[in-house]
């Protein structure tokens, strides 16, 4: 097992997706483990190399092509990331001469393929929408939660690997989502805390979103919530089940499919690599 205090020149690469970044580490030839300060220490945008998201691409733990460990920028780890399993998806794609891959992640399995114009499509599995797989801390009607907080109110609640609350709004840039995310990502109807999107409805095929990423903050994308909002508008008939999501950073394409399962097709970037120095780690 290698720890922050021996680790030597370790590679990373910075990629992101529609503006939501990450640092990208390979353990699939040694093992890695990082604690949630050296976690930090790697995301602080001014003295690390900064990030939203780390994604650690492992070893497959079963039927799959590899396993992505995903760490929020405050050290805290997530099932599930759906701008990191494109990023990741086509590395390994890359890496194994492959159109086609299936990650392991804490969620489940994610199938993901190349698509039409060096875009990355990726089947996030079935949206869940009970209160309990939420979760919720009392039961609810998850298509309307009886949830007020400040001037966003009667949101969606759906699970996309982690745990989303959707709310409709006129106007999203009228939003004070800095003020009202941290208090609704903490609310006491969410005990493992939520990501937050705030939507508005342009037309029946297409929406704009921002997001609120528990344990990171105002996100430029993020590809769960792209889905929980495709998921959330085809449930209140806002829109039909295939939706583009425009999103600070960019369009994601979501498909909310009739057998449950969400796909989500957008674009990955790689800016730039680098080694990881272990004084900053220590």
């Amino acid at each position: 097992m290698t720890t922050g205090s021996t680790i030597e020149g370790l590679p990373f690469r910075k990629m992101h997706g529609l503006g939501n970044d990450f640092v990208v580490l390979d353990a699939r030839a040694r093992p890695l483990e990082l604690g949630d300060s050296q976690v930090r220490a790697i995301a602080d945008r001014r003295t690390g190399v900064g990030f939203d998201q780390l994604l650690i691409i492992e070893p497959p733990q079963a039927e799959g092509d590899a396993f992505m460990t995903v760490r929020n920028a405050d050290g805290g780890v997530v099932s599930s990331c759906g701008n990191g399993a494109r990023c990741i998806a086509a590395l390994v794609m890359d890496d194994m001469d492959k159109d086609e891959v299936v990650l392991e992640t804490l969620a489940g399995p994610v199938s993901a393929s190349r698509a039409d114009g060096d875009l990355v499509a990726v089947d996030m599995g079935p949206a869940k929408l009970d209160w309990q797989d939420i979760p919720l801390t009392m039961e609810e009607n998850t298509a309307h939660l009886d949830l007020v907080v400040g001037s966003l109110s009667n949101p969606v609640a759906v699970n996309m690997g982690n745990p989303h609350v959707v709310f409709f709004v006129d106007d999203v840039d009228n939003v004070e989502l800095s003020e009202l995310g941290p208090t609704i990502e903490t609310h006491a109807l969410f005990p493992k805390h939520t990501n937050v999107e705030i939507v508005q409805v342009l037309n029946r095929s297409h929406v704009r979103m921002r997001v609120w990423e528990r344990g990171v903050g105002i996100t430029q994308a993020c590809g769960t919530g792209a889905c929980a909002v495709g998921v959330a508008t085809a449930r209140r008939e806002l829109t039909d089940r295939a939706v583009t999501v425009t999103l600070d950073g960019g369009d994601l394409h979501i498909l909310w499919r009739d057998d449950g399962h969400v796909v989500m097709t957008g674009p990955v970037a790689e800016t730039f690599s680098g080694i990881l120095d272990r004084e900053l780690l220590t």
